[in-house]
């Protein structure tokens, strides 16, 4: 009976640390962890991929595209705000899915 209760505490603290291991990668992905996707690069990105950003469709892409060529790229993800549908509110939420693949103090923006 004691050799069984130790054996299942033992499983329930495996389960536990499992547990807590998976948590930590699925915060990792939400927070730019190491498990989060790439970021998509505005200056090189297809419409397909642009229009897998929350809030950007058919005619959003196309919009950032043709911004995008007029001014021979972007510079910082801040211009986004430049395209016709994208205001300071969308910017933000776009803000951590995108890059512009230039680096300014040493880290994408």
């Amino acid at each position: 009976m004691i050799l069984r209760n130790r054996v299942k505490n033992q499983m329930v603290g495996l389960l536990v640390a499992a547990g807590l291991g998976v948590c930590a990668v699925a915060a990792g992905a939400t927070e730019g962890g190491a498990g989060s996707p790439p970021a998509i690069n505005l200056n090189t990105a297809s419409a397909g991929e642009l229009e897998g950003l929350p809030g950007v469709g058919e005619a959003r892409a196309k919009a950032i595209i043709a911004v995008r060529e007029k001014r021979g790229g972007f510079k910082t993800v801040d211009e986004l705000v430049e395209v016709k549908g994208i205001g300071k509110a969308a910017l933000e939420k776009l803000r951590p899915l995108v890059t512009t693949g230039s680096r300014v103090g040493g880290t994408a923006r």
